[in-house]
C-alpha cells in the first residue's frame, strides 16, 4: 500500500510522491488507538520514549515511522497527543465518512453490524444484504437486512464506498467481481479466499483462522522452549 505525502512548513500531512512501506502503514492504526487512549485520559503530550513503553515498540521505530509523514514532534517537548492523533487520522483517511454495506448476514456479518465502534471511526453500515428470505426486513442495531437482488441498485443510488464481504468461499469471487462493476472502491474480505481484483479496488482480507494458527504456533514454540 502506498501513501503519498509531503511535509509542510508546519509539519502537517499533505499529498505528494513518497512511497511508504506497508509495515509502517500497518503500525499506524495501532498508534492511532494508543493516542486515542491517551486523549481519553487527558494526556496532553508524550515523548517517543514514553509512547514506546506503552506500545512495546522502540522509540527509534516510532520516530522513524512518524518521520515518514513529517515527524510531528518537537525536541525537548515530544508529541502533542491531540495534534498527532488528528494528523494520523488524516493519514488513515479517517477525517472523512465512509458509507458501507455488509454482504452476508451470517454470524460474522451480524457481528460487524452490531459493533458500534466502527461508526466512531467514520465507517457507517447502511444496510446488510443476504439471499435468505426469512431474514429480509429484520434489523440489527437498526440496520435493515435486504434482498441481495437489490444490492446493485442500492450501491449505485447511495454512493456506497466499502463492502464487507462475509460470504462462503464459493460465492465470494463472483460477488467481489460484481461489487467492483457496481462501483465499490474497497472490500473488507472475510471470505476464506484471497481475491484478485483490479488495482483501483483496495482489498483488506481478514483470515480469522490464520490468526488462530499463528497463536497455536506461538504456544507450541513456548512449550518446546520450556522442555529444552
Amino acid at each position: 500500500m502506498d501513501i503519498k505525502n509531503t511535509v509542510t512548513k508546519k509539519g502537517a500531512f499533505s499529498v505528494s510522491d513518497k512511497d511508504i512501506s506497508s509495515a509502517v502503514i500497518n503500525r499506524l492504526p495501532r498508534y492511532y488507538r494508543y493516542l486515542g487512549d491517551l486523549l481519553d485520559n487527558d494526556v496532553v503530550r508524550i515523548s517517543s520514549k514514553e509512547l514506546s513503553e506503552k506500545m512495546h515498540v522502540t522509540a527509534s521505530q516510532i520516530r522513524q515511522d512518524l518521520n515518514n509523514f513529517g515527524g510531528f514532534g518537537q525536541q525537548g517537548y515530544g508529541y502533542n497527543v491531540e495534534y498527532l492523533y488528528n494528523e494520523i487520522a488524516k493519514i488513515l483517511g479517517l477525517d472523512r465518512k465512509y458509507d458501507m454495506v455488509i454482504v452476508g448476514a451470517g454470524n460474522i456479518g451480524q457481528a460487524i453490524a452490531g459493533y458500534t465502534d466502527f461508526e466512531k471511526r467514520g465507517f457507517k453500515v447502511k444496510r446488510i444484504f443476504d439471499i435468505n428470505p426469512t431474514l429480509f426486513g429484520q434489523t440489527i442495531r437498526g440496520i435493515l437486512i435486504d434482498d441481495v437482488a437489490n444490492l446493485e441498485d442500492y450501491i449505485k443510488d447511495n454512493n456506497i464506498t466499502i463492502a464487507a464481504l462475509t460470504l462462503p468461499k464459493n460465492q465470494a469471487v463472483t460477488m467481489a467481481n460484481n461489487l467492483v462493476k457496481w462501483g465499490i472502491k474497497g472490500i473488507w474480505n472475510f471470505a476464506p479466499i484471497d481475491l484478485r481484483l483490479p488495482s483501483n479496488v483496495k482489498v483488506e482480507t481478514v483470515h480469522l483462522s490464520d490468526s488462530l494458527m499463528r497463536l497455536s504456533y506461538n504456544i507450541r514454540e513456548m512449550e518446546e522452549d520450556k522442555d529444552v
